[in-house]
């Protein structure tokens, strides 16, 4: 049996990871750690101890207003996409452990193409 990071748990939402194909499942948030649990098979999880992310990343639409996606970066240059339920509420239980100079905004498509520009000058 897997055991979990967190002796008490802040926060439960169903969640999709995208790691290759979407796996659907839970994210659970406490004071051990972010986890990820499989629904269809109990084996497959992600478990990062909060001493093992380096950021967490959002991907925002619409100014900000609808959060589709988020990333968390690890300090073994791991990436992890997520999208839950309700990101919004994830992002704010996560912002209780980490703290608001590790969590970032994405850059948005318009923002790219400027930066694309502005790099060949």
């Amino acid at each position: 049996m897997i055991r979990s990071l967190n002796s008490k748990v802040d926060l439960v939402k169903k969640a999709t990871f995208y790691g290759g194909f979407p796996i659907y499942g839970q994210i659970m948030i406490g004071d051990g750690g972010f986890e990820f649990y499989a629904k269809n098979n109990p084996k497959n999880y992600i478990q990062i101890g909060w001493n093992k992310i380096e950021k967490i990343v959002a991907s925002t639409m619409f100014k900000n207003r609808w959060i589709p996606r988020f990333a968390v970066v690890t300090t073994e240059n791991r990436t992890y996409y997520f999208s839950a339920q309700d990101t919004k509420q994830v992002l704010r239980v996560l912002n209780i452990y980490i703290p608001a100079n590790k969590m970032f905004h994405s850059l948005t498509l318009l923002n790219r193409i400027k930066n694309l520009f502005l790099s060949k000058k």
